[in-house]
């Protein structure tokens, strides 16, 4: 259960990290059986440790609908708690995060996004959230800052003290800040007056829709996709075979700009690949 926001939270950013808020009381809840209350905070948390060597740092890139980055720090001792509810790992606060730990933490982020993205696509469209380990602090300038505190372990002595160490400070960066407020304006007056989509907005009025049908889209047919190492990608060489995550019967994607429009199956057509589209994901609706 997600504990209200403070009332400083700034709409677009300050929305778009309670999805998160949200999304993480929902996992942890799931894992651990418990409701468990997370807070976004805009003000900076007194108690929150100052960055150090034992940090967790996180990129997360946004891409599709809404572009943009994001830095997350995680302190060790939250990486610890986190990690061994994750884990079913008995709570042993003492202990040191181990590389274990750290790619449990990870996993768990990439869960808490799936719910994220979806949740996101009624303004922004179809999202990916790619979610990965950093080595240090972002090179760009936090545009904003929060921080999401989640409450305590259920079997916690200290509650108050367990659920102080439990933070984490979410950094985002100017594109993405700019991205999300755009998308807050243009999202208020359509709720207001009830504006219909893009596409029905568009077959009411023929004479726009027609000066757009000659302009020509770069389309991209996604037939996988694959997490390497830096050292994997330095050691390619040609005769090198790289593994995709998706199966030969399996349908590929269709990209318009970085967003699903379309599956299909793969076809030959004189010589050349095609695609037999199977499904199709409308433009401009939900």
């Amino acid at each position: 259960m997600t504990e209200a926001t403070a009332p400083a939270l700034e709409s677009g950013p300050g929305e778009f990290l309670q999805l998160w808020s949200d999304s993480l009381s929902q996992v942890m809840g799931q894992i651990t059986s418990a409701a468990v209350s997370c807070t976004v905070r805009r003000e900076a948390l007194a108690d929150f440790p100052p960055a150090a060597e034992g940090d967790l740092w996180v990129a997360v890139t946004a891409t599709g609908g809404l572009r943009g980055e994001m830095s997350l720090r995680l302190g060790a001792a939250t990486v610890l708690q986190l990690a061994q509810i994750f884990l079913s790992e008995p709570a042993t606060p003492e202990a040191q995060p181990t590389a274990e730990h750290r790619d449990a933490v990870i996993e768990l982020l990439r869960q808490v996004a799936n719910p994220v993205t979806a949740a996101a696509k009624a303004r922004s469209g179809e999202i990916q959230l790619r979610i990965e380990a950093a080595a240090a602090s972002p090179s760009w300038a936090p545009a904003a800052t929060f921080w999401l505190q989640m409450g305590a372990r259920p079997e916690a002595e200290d509650p108050s003290e367990d659920a102080s160490r439990t933070a984490i400070e979410f950094a985002l960066s100017a594109a993405l800040v700019a991205e999300l407020r755009v998308q807050k304006t243009e999202a208020a007056p359509a709720a207001a007056d009830s504006t219909p989509p893009i596409s029905s907005s568009m077959t009411q009025t023929p004479g726009a829709l027609d000066r757009l049908l000659d302009v020509q889209l770069a389309m991209t047919m996604r037939f996988g996709t694959k997490k390497l190492l830096l050292r994997e990608v330095l050691d390619l060489s040609p005769g090198s075979v790289v593994e995709l995550d998706r199966k030969i019967q399996e349908p590929v994607d269709l990209l318009l700009d970085g967003r699903l429009v379309a599956r299909g199956e793969v076809v030959v057509i004189d010589g050349k690949y095609g695609l037999r589209v199977t499904d199709v994901s409308p433009l401009g609706t939900d």
